[in-house]
């Protein structure tokens, strides 16, 4: 598995015909993932309460075993250290997901960004400037992430 989610950039940067297309499980997951270790990084600390925070939604919102969760995780990690900008991943997740999954996603983050229970101005910042470059609008994003914090406060 691990191997499969380390090729999926090299063979999506490979692509030359721009067909958008369906997309697969695979590349869902490590788009997806990859931005929840960027957003859980943009603190300069991957704490305990992030990793397993995308853990949890590796394998609930994901559907994979914790193995599976783990090299996804791995590969990702990879992925934010390798890449110094967002746009290769951002692109993957508007070009290829309905509205509703980009806005599941943001929710996903929200989680994230919530998981140290403190939410800074540059977190802020990054999940406004991935909203927008994955191209769901500010309402969205904001219903988003009430809907995150309302879930939590219940899970405390």
């Amino acid at each position: 598995m691990l191997d499969r989610f380390k090729t999926f950039f090299e063979v999506k940067q490979a692509a030359t015909n721009g067909d958008v297309g369906g997309h697969t499980p695979d590349e869902y997951h490590l788009a997806a993932a990859v931005l929840l270790v960027y957003a859980a990084t943009a603190d300069a600390e991957f704490g305990a309460d992030e990793r397993g925070r995308i853990e949890w939604l590796c394998e609930h919102r994901f559907e994979l075993g914790h193995d599976e969760a783990h090299a996804l995780i791995g590969a990702a990690e990879q992925q934010v250290e390798d890449s110094v900008q967002l746009l290769s991943f951002t692109r993957t997740i508007k070009d290829g997901f309905s509205y509703d999954e980009r806005i599941h996603l943001i929710e996903m983050l929200w989680e994230v960004v919530y998981a140290d229970e403190l939410v800074e101005a540059h977190e802020a910042s990054l999940m406004r400037q991935i909203a927008g470059l994955i191209y769901v609008d500010d309402r969205d994003s904001g219903l988003a992430r009430s809907r995150v914090r309302a879930r939590l406060e219940v899970e405390e």
